[in-house]
């Protein structure tokens, strides 16, 4: 981890400043990522401003104001809910004499903490590199230890620019391992396209419900807590959806509010399985009562990846956590769903098949001894009703999207009619 992770428990500070002329991330949402990282909200200071202040930010009267609320809350970290120059964050951190974390910085912080897999670390540790080097902060030496003396100071060079030569090295060797993981994954989903297999991701503001529903359709057992950026890795697994057969489910992390851009070129790498998706499940948590602002954020980060134009389906889940009044007002916008009771999922899973492009049931007549074909026909999930005729022979009712109709056809000695 090249940020120092703050001990859990610690108490802090948080700063919600509300700049005119921009757009503001929420209050609440930095409350939430706090937790995430194990810390202890102990209050909570706001300011409003036309601009931010040169040299603090923040004016002096309320830089005073936090020194106080510090001392009277016993709070040794400030959380500033958006990014601050370097100069700023030196001068309030001296100012305020304590440690300051901007709201980018604490989401590297979680993900460094939650990332398990290779590809993961890889793709923390770049979006962490590449923010410090836009922040050109003193304390970079230890890179080079870490390197075993890659980067020793030349003849004459100055402190910076050996924290700058450095940094820029590790980006290019990081950047060329993701390239490596991203070609694997290129590979992958072109064998998955040669396979006629589809792809479905699920995609979502954070604590939606993504993995919960992901475990519930998939019987994984993917990390599902009721915190900020619970998953981080992307996971895949298979799943049959009747009509269509295999199709391929792809948990994501989560997005939350004025993404910075820094993980979005970070994790280009996993956001490409959205990208190359047959099929979006948007997951909506329909108990928070910024659900519609949720579900915005979430198509504003689709829309700087270039996947706002793919096929969605929304998701309305923790629909239990609803009166039943609210539950029918919402019909008709979208799957109301449940995913940790299990609740919605057939339906779910019927509307998936009609996206897919499921249609009318057609009619495969089977010799009594082709057990294979009929074995291969249950697998792919078509088989809506089987009849045995007389002569022993086999009538089976299926549905099946026109990709899969033409593999029934090409089986030989299976024929094939609609059903009436």
């Amino acid at each position: 981890m090249l940020f120092d992770r703050p001990e859990a428990g610690r108490r802090t500070l948080l700063l919600q400043v509300e700049l005119r002329q921009q757009a503001n991330p929420d209050a609440q949402e930095l409350a939430e990522l706090a937790r995430s990282a194990e810390l202890v909200v102990a209050t909570v200071a706001t300011a409003k401003r036309d601009a931010p202040h040169p040299r603090w930010f923040i004016g002096s009267g309320k830089v005073d104001e936090l020194k106080q609320m510090l001392a009277f809350h016993d709070a040794d970290i400030v959380l500033v809910n958006h990014d601050l120059s370097p100069a700023q964050q030196r001068n309030l951190e001296q100012a305020l004499e304590c440690r300051l974390i901007t709201r980018t910085e604490l989401i590297l912080t979680i993900f460094a903490d939650r990332a398990r897999s290779h590809e993961g670390q890889l793709q923390v540790e770049l979006a962490q590199l590449k923010h410090a080097q836009t922040r050109l902060v003193r304390g970079w030496t230890h890179l080079d230890r870490q390197k075993g003396g890659i980067g020793l100071r030349g003849a004459g060079e100055k402190q910076i620019e050996l924290d700058q030569r450095m940094l820029s090295e590790r980006i290019k060797a990081t950047q060329a391992k993701i390239a490596e993981v991203s070609k694997r994954r290129q590979q992958n989903r072109r064998g998955r396209n040669r396979r006629g297999t589809p792809t479905i991701t699920l995609v979502g503001y954070t604590n939606a419900g993504k993995s919960t529903l992901f475990n519930s359709l998939t019987d994984a057992q993917v990390l599902a807590r009721d915190m900020l950026f619970a998953t981080l890795d992307p996971t895949m697994r298979k799943v049959q959806i009747p009509g269509t057969g295999e199709v391929v489910l792809a948990d994501t992390v989560g997005f939350v509010s004025l993404l910075p851009h820094t993980l979005i070129e970070a994790f280009k790498a996993t956001l490409e399985e959205v990208i190359y998706s047959d099929l979006l499940l948007h997951v909506v948590d329909v108990s928070d009562p910024l659900w519609r602002e949720r579900m915005e954020q979430v198509q504003q980060v689709l829309d700087e990846i270039g996947a706002a134009q793919l096929r969605q389906l929304v998701v309305l889940n923790k629909a239990d956590l609803l009166e039943e009044e609210q539950q029918h007002a919402l019909e008709g916008f979208g799957c109301l769903t449940s995913a940790q009771h299990n609740i919605g999922l057939e339906a779910l899973v019927a509307q998936i098949g009609d996206l897919l492009g499921v249609v009318a049931p057609h009619q495969v007549l089977l010799p009594a001894t082709d057990g294979r074909n009929r074995a291969w026909l249950y697998r792919s999930g078509a088989v809506l009703s089987e009849t045995v005729l007389e002569d022993g022979s086999v009538q089976l009712t299926v549905q099946a999207d026109q990709q899969l109709l033409g593999q029934i056809k090409q089986k030989a000695g299976l024929s094939l009619d609609s059903a009436h």
